[in-house]
């Protein structure tokens, strides 16, 4: 079923024109993302999709009753309720179609002793037509379903009583997230859905929408999720629309192809055209050749002529190269502890690496845990708590701050750069920025005048002018549109220096990381390949420990590199109280699986029991109701109780972390 359809929609302002002719239609359960570069006109589509821009020319058709949600990129909840009182807002009318019918159900209660009397019977009718709405609704898993979901986002029990207006702006966001999911839309529309996400979160939301219920429309810059997520792509591109039946990385595969396709079409008929020209330019004047160069030029001008293909906007040419090579071994953490003087614990602790040259290594870790505090105590910002580092011999540090907070707001793109290197010709300076896509009079531009992907570029630009050997980065792809991400990996694939970097991009840390080193506040381990291979081993881990039919000499996880030991002894009392936490939190979810089907087991009863008007039967099944739900309520305490207690087991044991 078609659920949305735009027909050659275009949007102009005054003489100039964003997109024209753009076509295409949303069907059930689709998983398409909206790609192209800043400025093509994304979020415009979007705003005229869901009626908050006008239409230039062309149609947008939805289906009949179309349920339609829409995230914004910088949506956040504002609201005087509790977590708890904020999600249960997403289901008022169901709740209060509950409550309805438990009302029905005393009134037939107290009518039963009457059963053959007008009242009865309506009340009868009302309490069936209830039962009916609230099966269609799943009105009885309410509470199970935000419980899920808010856990996805790590609000956990001890949460939910907090205000929301006590949260942080990102979790915030968050919460707008996590509501807009639990509301039943046909079609759903996120700008920017993992904005303010870590990659445990990111890695359950994949998960939550494979299950989706509606179609989604995606707009994202993590290309890793859009290749977990969606199943087409649609690209606004020259100001048009392009189809993609695949996900991003199928997408990407694709579009070379008929570039490449395009260019051979159009250099094939260019190379026959000037035949045919040619021909006809030194053969009409001949006598006996006249008519054979007479139908050549009928041909040219039948021939449909190809437009030249329509290359993209120049990307930033970005490269990173050493003045001089370090030595072999470029750092060592032994026993680190990281954190501030003025907090009571460590963010981290037990931290050991060693940095060898030419490794290029992602930090990944949960948000809080410390990795960028973790760059700023090597570059001596911060004192650590315990432990040391120490750098190699001939080691030149190169640092990226996410924030970009040391350039100078007040000086112009030019000086910025000619500043750090004031030994420099202006004219290498000035082709150094035109590489980054900065030039004529954008180089007078202020700093404090730039947008954030310009910042990005200028900090890149600087860091690309040191020349160091060892570069130390923090979330290099913020505020880089998908284009500059691509530019900046391959200048870092080629780069014949020692990386190490913090990213939430997963995409990015699989191209450019030979190790992944992941934080806990109790310590770290080393994982000895891409991204990829560290969820695989991380999976692989999970496996071994909830295999119950291993004897303790297989179930004892290998320790990575860095990972404290512990003894045979104090492995398997470990491992003895991990699977007593596994047990009881298996038999946690059974019993709450059993009783909800309990639940409506009992519901079907009870509506067969109206119908027979067998009053006694319906009495003993309301009770029966009554106690179920008292025990699901207290099955569900039990439930998070044992997750949370398994949570907090792992936390505290990283070498038995699944």
């Amino acid at each position: 079923m078609i659920l949305l359809q735009a027909n050659q929609v275009s949007r102009r302002f005054a003489d100039r024109t964003l997109y024209a002719d753009v076509s295409f239609s949303i069907q059930n359960q689709d998983r398409i993302a909206l790609v192209g570069r800043n400025g093509t006109g994304k979020s415009t589509l979007i705003k005229q999709l869901i009626g908050q821009e006008p239409l230039s020319s062309g149609t947008i058709t939805k289906a009949k009753g179309l349920k339609l949600g829409y995230l914004e990129q910088h949506v956040a909840i504002n609201s005087d309720r509790t977590i708890w009182e904020e999600m249960l807002s997403v289901f008022q009318e169901t709740l209060a179609l509950r409550d309805q019918a438990q009302r029905a159900a005393d009134q037939l209660a107290e009518l039963a002793e009457h059963p053959e009397s007008a009242d009865y019977q309506t009340a009868l009718a009302n309490y069936d037509q209830l039962l009916v709405s609230l099966e269609q609704k799943n009105a009885y898993a309410i509470e199970s379903e935000i419980r899920t979901v808010l856990h996805g986002f790590r609000f956990y029990e001890e949460d939910y009583d907090r205000p929301v207006q006590s949260l942080s702006g990102g979790q915030k966001t968050r919460l707008a997230l996590a509501q807009i999911l639990l509301m039943d839309y046909d079609l759903l529309i996120l700008d920017e859905p993992t904005n303010h996400l870590d990659m445990q979160m990111l890695a359950w939301l994949e998960n939550y929408l494979a299950s989706y219920r509606g179609a989604l429309l995606i707009v994202s810059h993590d290309r890793y999720f859009l290749d977990r997520v969606a199943t087409q792509v649609i690209e606004l591109r020259h100001q048009t629309l392009h189809r993609y039946k695949g996900n991003y990385s199928y997408y990407i595969d694709e579009k070379a192809l008929r570039l490449e396709q395009e260019q051979k079409l159009y250099d094939k008929q260019q190379e026959t055209i000037a035949k045919l020209e040619d021909f006809v330019q030194k053969n009409i004047t001949r006598a006996s050749t006249t008519k054979r160069a007479q139908s050549r030029r009928k041909q040219l001008e039948k021939m449909v002529r190809l437009d030249r293909p329509k290359q993209d906007v120049r990307a930033p040419r970005i490269q990173f190269s050493a003045d001089k090579e370090s030595g072999e071994r470029v750092l060592e953490v032994e026993g680190l502890a990281i954190g501030y003087a003025d907090t009571p614990a460590p963010l981290a602790d037990n931290l050991n690496l060693d940095l060898r040259r030419q490794e290029a290594i992602a930090i990944v870790g949960p948000n809080g845990v410390g990795k960028t505090t973790l760059l700023k105590t090597l570059l001596h910002q911060l004192t650590p708590l315990a432990g040391q580092y120490k750098f190699g011999a001939n080691v030149t540090i190169g640092y990226y701050d996410q924030n970009v907070n040391h350039l100078d707001p007040n000086t112009t793109v030019l000086e910025t750069l000619w500043r750090a290197h004031d030994n420099t010709d202006e004219r290498v300076i000035r082709t150094l920025l035109g590489s980054f896509l900065f030039s004529g009079e954008t180089v007078e531009k202020k700093v404090s005048m730039l947008s954030g992907g310009e910042k990005a570029r200028l900090a890149l630009a600087l860091l690309a002018a040191n020349h160091d050997n060892t570069l130390l980065l923090d979330e290099p792809t913020n505020h880089l549109d998908i284009d500059s991400k691509e530019v900046l990996e391959d200048a870092l694939i080629d780069y014949d220096g020692t990386l190490l970097f913090v990213s939430h991009d997963r995409y990015f840390i699989n191209r450019i990381a030979t190790q992944i080193w992941e934080m806990t506040p109790q310590g770290s381990t080393l994982y000895l390949g891409d991204y990829d291979y560290y969820l695989a081993k991380k999976a692989e881990q999970n496996e071994q420990t909830q295999a119950s039919s291993l004897n303790s000499d297989q179930a004892t996880a290998s320790l990575e590199q860095g990972q404290a030991q512990i003894s045979y002894q104090e492995s398997k009392a470990l491992k003895r109280d991990l699977r007593k936490l596994q047990t009881a939190l298996e038999q946690a979810t059974q019993a709450n699986e059993d009783l909800e089907a309990k639940i409506a087991q009992l519901h079907l009863d009870m509506a067969q029991a109206s119908q027979d008007n067998d009053q006694s039967h319906l009495a003993q099944l309301h009770q029966a109701l009554v106690e179920a739900e008292a025990a699901q309520e207290q099955a569900l305490e039990d439930w998070e109780a044992s997750a949370l207690a398994l949570e907090e087991f792992l936390s505290a044991n990283p070498s038995l972390q699944v």
